[in-house]
């Protein structure tokens, strides 16, 4: 069978190939990713929810079933791995076609030829499709009576959210199963797995932990990628003469310099702190720098996302009530589409935070409303805001002499609102940077208006 991937591994692969496994179909010119490829799914990294004993996956496979599934997960997690397992156990053809570059009629040809050897020999076929949210609707149509019917085995891979990218019907046929990013502990393995494996490297070299380490960083919980950079970085050291992987022919193979980083350490700390205080101190230019590192030494996205989201409200607010959005809309980015991509995203949310106008009013408020609460200064709320919908409320004197905000002027009703013991306490003090300056002046005028302290 003619190689389904370039040099590289990661290459568009030809029309529908046909034949045994990924795993079977392999010769010692073919790139490092492709012959450490696990053949089993016990020898399969990662996913640990997928492969233990009862799971859907593990009953399908060792149970010889047929049934449909679709992957979801990043790139390098096993998808393709996970196809090429199921069609290696069960003893069936493996055919592969990509959303890349093949159309209906490639689809229909495919599922056509499974059909006639299930006629013809009985043996079942797996069809793998790879990005399949590449597929229109109606190639994605052209899938249904294969799977429908069960000519195929249909093994359909995509990187994203399925219920926005893959038809309801296919979706509704298919057992979808979620693939979760490796983390270092998984990658590191996978890499001293392909050093000592005859398939691999065979004991051929040895590399240093920190080479090891920044390998695992560039990765990114990508197992094909870590392959692809420790099978350069074996290529620089042969050049050299070399029976040793150290970091300098590490960062020469993969163009790459290593970003001293620890996530769990020192570094993960000091560059996130640096980070926030750069946002904070509105200098774009130093908060790009940190993301940059922190991107490069392969931070987890959603961390940074996350401290974005808290920092709109913490130090932003409502001085530019726009930067919560933003920031939010940067996290769902992250979530939907992964990286590298999400890094724009990000990048994006992080100067638009850095250049707005700044305010810590919000967590001031907040803090001081909490600061009254463990205080013990709670206080009975007061009769008329108390729920009046129950039967006897009306005679406790529940709701008695509510004012209804939408019935008074300007929509604001003068009445006591906080327990007496707080009535005096004032929270938010908003300053007069940015929106908030507007904010600050609707405010004082709301506030007295609510207490009959002043002219409406």
């Amino acid at each position: 069978m003619d190689e389904l991937f370039d040099a590289s591994g990661l290459g568009a692969p030809p029309p529908p190939q046909r034949g045994g496994s990924l795993a079977a179909n392999t010769h010692s010119s073919a790139p490092l990713a492709v012959r450490m490829r696990p053949r089993t799914l016990d020898e399969l990294v990662g996913q640990a929810q997928l492969r233990e004993p009862g799971s859907p996956l593990r009953q399908l496979i060792e149970g010889d079933q047929s049934m449909s599934l679709l992957l979801w997960g990043p790139p390098g997690t096993g998808k393709t791995t996970i196809a090429s397992i199921l069609s290696q156990q069960t003893d069936r053809h493996f055919v592969e076609v990509s959303a890349v570059s093949a159309g209906v009629k490639e689809v229909r040809a495919a599922i056509d030829a499974a059909r006639s050897d299930l006629v013809r020999t009985g043996r079942e076929t797996v069809l793998f499709v790879d990005e399949v949210h590449r597929f229109t609707k109606a190639q994605q149509d052209a899938l249904l009576p294969g799977v429908e019917n069960r000519w195929v085995t249909l093994v359909a891979a995509t990187t994203e959210n399925p219920f926005f990218s893959v038809i309801s019907p296919l979706l509704s046929r298919s057992l979808l199963l979620r693939l979760e990013s490796l983390t270092d502990d998984d990658v590191r393995s996978v890499l001293n797995q392909a050093l000592a494996d005859d398939r691999g490297l065979a004991g051929g070299y040895e590399i240093d932990q920190d080479a090891l380490d920044h390998l695992v960083r560039l990765a990114g919980g990508d197992a094909r990628r870590s392959l692809t950079y420790l099978e350069s970085a074996a290529g620089a050291a042969k050049t050299k003469g070399l029976a040793t992987i150290d970091l300098p022919t590490a960062e020469t193979a993969v163009d790459r310099a290593a970003v001293r980083y620890d996530r769990q350490g020192d570094q993960h700390y000091d560059v996130i702190s640096a980070f926030i205080k750069s946002v904070r101190g509105s200098d774009a230019d130093a908060a790009l720098h940190y993301l940059a590192r922190m991107i490069e030494a392969g931070e987890d996205p959603r961390f940074i996302a996350r401290r974005l989201v808290i920092l709109a409200s913490e130090d932003i607010g409502l001085a530019d009530p726009t930067a919560l959005t933003t920031a939010v809309a940067a996290a769902q980015a992250v979530q939907l589409i992964g990286m590298p991509e999400a890094r724009l995203n990000l990048a994006q949310a992080t100067i638009a935070l850095a250049v707005a106008p700044k305010s810590n009013a919000v967590i001031l408020a907040i803090d001081a409303a909490s600061a009254d609460v463990r205080a013990g200064k709670i206080g009975t709320v007061p009769p008329h805001l108390r729920d009046a919908h129950y039967a006897g409320s009306k005679k406790l004197g529940h709701g008695k002499s509510y004012a209804y905000s939408h019935d008074e002027p300007y929509g604001i009703a003068e009445q006591q609102y906080a327990p007496d013991v707080v009535l005096d306490a004032t929270y938010y003090r908003p300053t007069e940077l940015g929106a908030e300056a507007q904010v600050k002046q609707r405010w004082e005028r709301i506030r007295r208006m609510i207490r009959g302290d002043g002219p409406r």
